[in-house]
């Protein structure tokens, strides 16, 4: 691929799942990726695995100091980013809402909606000034309808999809946010929820394959329009 058409990509929530398996797509095809999960290991193997120019950090999206230098070594790093993947996210135990405790739910809502703001708090700025990029906040089918036993989960992908929307309207000319329903992949998140039947969804490799080269067309044209992978 030509330098011209290599793309800057920032990626959370890249230790496992559809995060890893979207990484891999996108070095593989010869894009710069700048990852985080809260696992210092795993990003060390992942270091390890694709060295400079990509980059691995341990950060915890939740905690806004941790966000912000991570934000200003990869924008040191990079010159720039050209894609902010918001994928990052948690689901609290199957229960009814009374039964989830403080605890678990302020988690969920501070990982999946206040960790997405923390990261575009930090990267949208350089993104802004510069009048290009696309911002993709990782919503759910959960994000645009219900089920039960995951009422903080669905609370806070109802949230995704409303902030996306507001970002958009927010965003000069030039640069798109758009709310992306990955649809249902088998990943340690879904068996949480499906059990064994999870095995009866497409993995996250094959998520990945049709996920990257949709996500690499989304554009200025996409801004604010709620947004699924197809299958």
């Amino acid at each position: 691929m030509s330098a011209a058409r290599a793309k800057r990509i920032v990626l959370t929530g890249v230790s496992r799942g559809l995060g890893l398996a979207m990484a891999e797509r996108f070095i593989d095809e010869g894009h710069t990726v700048c990852g985080c999960a809260r696992s210092a290991p795993r990003m060390a193997e992942l270091r390890k695995r694709w060295p400079a120019p990509n980059r691995f950090d341990a950060v915890d999206v939740a905690n806004d100091d941790e966000v912000r230098r991570w934000a200003e070594s990869c924008l040191a790093a990079l010159g720039g980013i050209d894609l902010l993947l918001n994928n990052a996210a948690v689901i609290n135990h199957n229960a009814p809402l009374w039964e989830i405790l403080a605890a678990e739910f302020s988690q969920v809502v501070d990982v999946n909606i206040k960790g997405v703001v923390n990261v575009i708090r930090h990267f949208a700025p350089s993104m802004v000034a510069q009048a290009s990029g696309v911002i993709v906040n990782f919503s759910s089918g959960w994000g645009r309808s219900t089920a039960p036993e995951v009422a903080p989960y669905c609370a806070t992908k109802w949230a995704i999809e409303g902030l996306s929307q507001a970002l958009a309207e927010e965003l000069p000319e030039g640069m798109a946010a758009v709310a992306l329903n990955p649809g249902i992949i088998d990943t340690e998140m879904l068996r949480s929820c499906f059990g064994d039947s999870a095995n009866s969804y497409p993995d996250a490799a094959d998520f990945a394959r049709r996920a990257v080269p949709y996500i690499l067309q989304i554009g200025p044209k996409d801004n604010g329009v709620p947004m699924t992978v197809p299958r």
